[in-house]
């Protein structure tokens, strides 16, 4: 069976003034494209499920997933939150953090990450039960960690 591409562009607005600091603010940079074997759509509920080999793409961060929801604004279709389940991987350059499930807020800007989450960055690794990732603080919350830092010779 071939697979089905489906390619949906949901724009995301950037609200830049401070005379809307108490609209909800997303961040995520451009269109996201998001790529599965399935979708469908719910437009009456304002979501979008995307099913088997589940791929999203902005123009900094990846999310890999077995089953995707994309809850969106009647009004413009932007993104307000992604659920993603099952095999979770996210890249965002050389940082890579998987999970069992994975829940995007965008007003929040940020990913929360439960299911044995486990973070890699170069040779260094962060695991714990929960993982919350700031991503425009690029800051990592993580419960129950443990860490492994591996030394790095000066060159």
């Amino acid at each position: 069976m071939s697979r089905l591409f489906l390619t949906v562009s949901l724009l995301v607005f950037v609200l830049s003034s401070a005379a809307y600091a108490e609209e909800p603010k997303t961040r995520i940079k451009g269109p996201i494209t998001v790529t599965s074997d399935s979708l469908t759509a719910d437009n009456k509920a304002h979501r979008a499920v995307f099913e088997k080999n589940v791929t999203a793409k902005t123009s900094d961060i990846t999310i890999h997933s077995d089953r995707m929801v994309v809850h969106y604004r009647e009004q413009g279709g932007e993104v307000t939150k992604i659920e993603a389940q099952g095999n979770v991987k996210v890249y965002q350059e050389a940082k890579v953090i998987s999970a069992a499930e994975a829940v995007y807020y965008a007003t929040e800007d940020r990913i929360v990450f439960t299911g044995s989450p486990r973070a890699v960055d170069g040779e260094n690794v962060v695991t714990g039960s929960k993982m919350i990732y700031y991503i425009k603080e690029d800051r990592t919350l993580v419960e129950d960690s443990k860490v492994i830092l591996k030394n790095q010779q000066d060159k």
